[in-house]
């Protein structure tokens, strides 16, 4: 059981790609501060915003499978694949859900002006990611990989 715990604290890849998702969640901090002049530390347990951090995450985790397995590997194609499916659900399927809670959010908004009060919370809007905002998480998370691989 401790091998099994040592080889995972000394597996460079998982770490390298835990850094890049850090890295990017820290920079949505600083582009936050910059663009609310304030510090919020709610960004960074937030989904959403800039540079997608799971797009970071899963294509440092994919260069890095790729630098270390080899570009022709399975384990390469299985990552590629696993980010591919990670990145359109971030800019697909939870930016759709985003768009339809701030629609609802709004119909509630405009229903219950007159007073009336929901005993349920708003929606939460910030749920995906622009194609943006995923093309940059996932440069950031092949550059990190690039460098520290």
């Amino acid at each position: 059981m401790m091998d099994g715990l040592r080889e995972l604290l000394a597996n460079h890849v998982l770490w390298v790609a835990f850094a890049a998702s850090a890295i990017a969640q820290m920079l949505k901090l600083l582009i936050d501060i910059a663009k609310h002049r304030k510090l919020n530390f709610r960004v960074l347990v937030e989904t959403g915003g800039m540079p997608s951090s799971h797009s970071a995450l899963v294509t440092a985790l994919a260069t890095g499978v790729g630098l270390q397995r080899g570009w022709d590997s399975i384990e390469f194609a299985i990552a590629v694949v696993f980010a591919c499916i990670v990145m359109y659900d971030a800019a697909g399927v939870r930016q759709a859900a985003g768009k339809q809670a701030r629609i609802l959010n709004q119909i509630v908004d405009e229903f219950f002006q007159d007073g009336h009060e929901l005993a349920e919370a708003r929606l939460k809007e910030l749920l995906g990611h622009t194609p943006i905002q995923v093309i940059v998480g996932s440069a950031l998370g092949v550059a990190i990989a690039w460098i520290a691989i």
